[in-house]
């Protein structure tokens, strides 16, 4: 259910809503910046708390009013996102109020790190440095690290151009955080935007009611898998086009708490965020230790279920759609090397696999005792992959046996009598590769 993991939401803050107040714990208010327009007269903070940082992670709205100069003059209502992802996360279930969380036991690390126009790269990563458990210069230690991180958030440009926010994804990685980030709803490629471009993230698109790709999800090779944002053009469209969780009913400061229907890859990522957390709390609940981010996003492209309507190669949003069941039943029972690599069979080259930087694909190889050679490569395609080859588990640090790291993606392993047994086989991106086959003979 959840129990003992927090998930982390940067976004616009949390409002207390009835049916997710418990579950809240303290989070913290990063906004470190304010409002002026290009001859430096000053408006309202951006914030539109009146101050910068402090550990109020409360959202007073984030409505625009058209003023010139100020978010180039748009005009909207506030958007209560940050609740309404939350709500996804871990709204209080079985209190016969409103909608049911993923995670419903699990608790919401509020850290609003969007304002009026949006955010800044700078508060976004000290946020995920924050939420991580790392320390960020005159910001208090978080005393209750998240385990996940959700960012439903996002802007156009490579994360290869954006080194602050990669840097502090890299940092909550190796404190053993998995983060969850949204594709994208500009009907593009996912590749070129952050965070959804960047290494070691999970991007999520978005699928509507027909089980499809939600008509403005981003794709690509960067997106990891797909879970519901819903796919409504229209606000007089069916109630089950849209993704609902809780709001509140304030055009500009709050007012009642609400449910609201949205639709975006926003809504489809804390899906994925929700099902972490209850990956993690089943591993646990099953005498198992928590699964490191890589384990986790093996596991999720491993447990999916097929897209009700094929998304095409050129707009694929990752491998399939998030199941929760299957993947909790997995977590529950205890993750193996076999149940996060896929089977190469001798002779029959497994074909357009595609794998982003940050990330690695996983195969396995059994080996009968006669063995003379065991051959392995990787080739055709575009990008550029590095191997590592281990026998009876992962490769990791200290346990790999043969690599290969040539430029581009054909790549070869060559074993003479190799011992009996089963090999593991990783598939490293050193940049986006995409199209190439793997083949194993022996």
């Amino acid at each position: 259910t959840g129990s003992g993991v927090v998930v982390a939401v940067l976004d616009t803050g949390f409002r207390p809503h009835r049916d997710l107040a418990s579950n809240i714990i303290p989070g913290y208010d990063l906004i470190s910046w304010y409002g002026q327009n290009e001859d430096g007269v000053s408006y309202p903070d951006i914030a539109g708390d009146g101050d910068g940082r402090d550990a109020d992670a409360s959202d007073p709205g984030d409505w625009l009013d058209g003023r010139e100069g100020f978010c180039s003059g748009y005009i909207s209502d506030s958007s209560w996102h940050g609740t309404h992802v939350a709500g996804t996360v871990a709204a209080v279930t079985n209190n016969g109020l409103d909608v049911a969380g993923i995670a419903f036991d699990a608790k919401v690390q509020p850290i609003r790190v969007l304002g009026h126009c949006g955010g800044l790269t700078s508060d976004i990563a000290d946020g995920i440095v924050w939420a991580a458990g790392g320390s960020v210069p005159g910001l208090p230690l978080n005393q209750t690290p998240a385990e996940v991180i959700n960012m439903s958030l996002g802007g156009y440009g490579r994360c290869d151009d954006d080194p602050a926010t990669q840097e502090a994804i890299n940092e909550a990685l190796l404190r053993g955080v998995t983060v969850v980030v949204a594709a994208g709803n500009d009907n593009s490629n996912a590749a070129n935007y952050t965070p959804a471009s960047c290494r070691g993230v999970i991007t999520v698109g978005a699928t509507g009611v027909d089980g499809a790709r939600s008509y403005f999800s981003n794709y690509g090779t960067s997106v990891t898998v797909a879970a519901p944002g819903g796919n409504a053009s229209s606000a007089l469209d069916p109630p089950e086009k849209f993704i609902w969780s809780l709001g509140n009913r304030g055009k500009r400061g709050p007012e009642e708490d609400a449910v609201v229907g949205q639709i975006g890859t926003s809504m489809a990522a804390p899906h994925v965020a929700g099902i972490v957390a209850l990956i993690q709390s089943a591993s646990v609940a099953g005498g198992h230790s928590p699964l490191a981010p890589a384990q986790v996003s093996a596991l999720l492209r491993g447990t999916v279920k097929p897209f009700l309507v094929n998304p095409g190669t050129t707009t694929s949003i990752g491998v399939g759609i998030a199941d929760a069941a299957k993947a909790v039943r997995k977590a529950y029972e205890g993750v193996t090397p076999e149940d996060l690599a896929t089977r190469l069979n001798n002779g029959q080259p497994i074909l357009d696999q595609r794998v982003r930087p940050g990330d690695s694909l996983y195969f396995q190889i059994s080996v009968p005792a006669d063995s003379r050679i065991l051959n392995i490569r990787t080739y055709g395609g575009t990008g550029d992959v590095s191997l590592r080859l281990s026998r009876d588990s992962l490769p990791s640090h200290n346990n790999v046996i043969a690599t290969s790291n040539k430029t581009g993606t054909i790549e070869t392993l060559l074993l003479t009598r190799p011992a009996e047994g089963v090999y593991f086989l990783a598939v490293d991106a050193v940049r986006e590769s995409t199209g190439f086959s793997v083949l194993a003979t022996n």
